[in-house]
């Protein structure tokens, strides 16, 4: 189905600020050339600018490729911690529920995450 974003996408996050005037090609390009992944397999990246008040996600769906864009009239989305030192993280994986806190502008660093039992596909 079209426009499925959903719990059982897998998310990476690109944890660099990113221009928010790419498209298709040029964020398909960071997936391939930053992340090391490959943007057919049908996950979903997460996009964000510098100011963290524009989130662009890529997503390959039946048919090609959906770019989902919000940008905020107010405030900005809280990331997650990622450490981007000298080992240069190429992506961080998050999930489903922790997207939906970042868009409705819940600070993901105070919330717990408390052990779950999940799917092999999920323990990588």
């Amino acid at each position: 189905p079209m426009f499925s974003l959903n719990e059982s996408n897998r998310y990476y996050l690109y944890p660099y600020p990113c221009d928010m005037r790419k498209s298709f090609y040029t964020l398909s390009g960071l997936v391939t050339n930053q992340m090391g992944m490959d943007v057919q397999r049908g996950e979903a990246f997460i996009f964000i600018n510098k100011s963290c008040t524009s989130m662009k996600i890529l997503h390959m769906e039946c048919g090609g490729l959906v770019i989902y864009h919000m940008k905020l009239e107010q405030g900005f989305f809280h990331l997650p911690d990622m450490d981007t030192g000298q080992n240069r993280l190429k992506a961080q994986e998050t999930f489903w529920n922790e997207l939906v806190l970042m868009v409705q502008g819940i600070d993901t660093g105070k919330v717990k995450r408390h052990k779950r039992w999940r799917p092999d596909k999920w323990n990588l």
